[in-house]
């Protein structure tokens, strides 16, 4: 029997589905998904409550009122955001209106796995560049460059690894693109860094070839919302704003978009918050045999080898009996990790309470 087949380039696609684990009851500690610990400003609870939305209509293709909002809180221009089906969606754009059958487009060893999945749905040719350890290397990709290179992807911080390469190497490796190529800054955990890495958007200013993409799914709590932004020179705006779909944004997610960012009190909580825990894990959970791998976001990933206590599947099987939701590496190559988020006090300490248990029975 002949059926229908889907183009070669999706047939041998390896899809990135995010497999967040599967809980023992309803209401897990869910730790695997990078997700805001302290939920959604208080802000966002009055809009909700408040509100009144208009369900049955359309909203707005792009909102001003939420670029706006974006711009007063980052010091940005306006009229170069576009917002999207969080940003996910940008990344396919960009793949889908840049990259011609056969183009290239680098991403690190340990970048995100969706790079390399929307570059072969466009027809492109997915480059995997080692990392120097678990860092981005600057040298290692432009070395990687060819004709063909049409995008560079930069995680920066990188998930699932939490490093960062520093400002000045960021902007080495632009300098060392060729001007058609596309610099893609993908800045999802920028918040959690010092000063927000404000140079991001700076550098989207002055030239022709770099775009930031952000997010509004880990500080500010609206992952459910699916809800992202980037920000773009003039003409890469245009060229994926003629292709988005029209209203890939709905407008409740507009509307509690700009209740969270206006609300900085709260934002300012949540880096308080996850600063304390970023600066306790180390220690504690050293202290019970368990290697924290150094991390600038709201992540680490703890190292499982089996040789000093259990692997990581052992561990990932434990905590999930527990009730406790961790995220599995292998899919990234690194199978002697879990990556653990920032949950809320009550949470980090279950979890440290059922991890010190589990290394003391091995």
């Amino acid at each position: 029997m002949v059926q229908p087949t889907p183009k070669q380039a999706v047939r041998s696609l390896v899809s990135y589905r995010p497999a967040l684990g599967k809980p023992k009851d309803v209401t897990p500690i869910r730790l695997s998904a990078n997700e805001g610990a302290l939920g959604w400003s208080p802000q966002v609870e009055a809009a909700l409550r408040d509100k009144a939305f208009r369900l049955n209509h359309y909203g707005q293709p792009q909102s001003a009122d939420l670029h706006a909002a974006i711009a007063k809180r980052y010091g940005l221009e306006a009229v170069r955001i576009l917002t999207s089906n969080g940003s996910d969606e940008l990344i396919g754009l960009i793949c889908l209106a840049y990259l011609e059958p056969g183009d290239e487009a680098i991403y690190t060893q340990y970048g995100f796995l969706v790079f390399p999945q929307a570059t072969t749905i466009a027809g492109g040719v997915p480059v995997k560049v080692a990392d120097d350890g678990l860092t981005a290397s600057v040298d290692h990709i432009l070395a990687a460059v060819t004709e063909r290179t049409k995008i560079v992807f930069l995680a920066n911080p990188n998930n699932p690894t939490g490093t960062m390469i520093s400002e000045a190497e960021v902007k080495r490796l632009h300098q060392g693109l060729p001007e058609h190529v596309i610099l893609v800054l993908d800045w999802a955990y920028a918040e959690y860094v010092a000063g927000e890495m404000s140079y991001g958007a700076r550098m989207v200013e002055t030239a022709e070839n770099v775009v930031m993409f952000r997010t509004f799914s880990k500080m500010h709590g609206l992952a459910a919302q699916r809800l992202g932004w980037g920000y773009f020179p003039d003409a890469i705006r245009d060229v994926l704003a003629s292709i988005r779909p029209p209203f890939s944004i709905n407008s409740v997610a507009v509307t509690l978009g700009i209740a969270a960012i206006e609300d900085e009190a709260f934002q300012q909580q949540s880096i308080a918050h996850n600063q304390k825990w970023m600066a306790a894990l180390p220690t504690r959970l050293g202290a019970i045999g368990i290697t924290v791998m150094p991390s600038v976001t709201n992540f680490v990933l703890l190292h499982f080898d089996g040789h000093n206590g259990p692997d990581s599947d052992a561990a990932l099987a434990f905590l999930a009996e527990h009730n406790i939701l961790l995220r599995d590496m292998h899919p990234y190559g690194l199978g002697e990790y879990l990556r653990m988020s920032v949950g809320t006090d009550a949470e980090m300490e279950e979890v440290i309470a059922r991890l010190t248990e589990l290394m003391m029975q091995s």
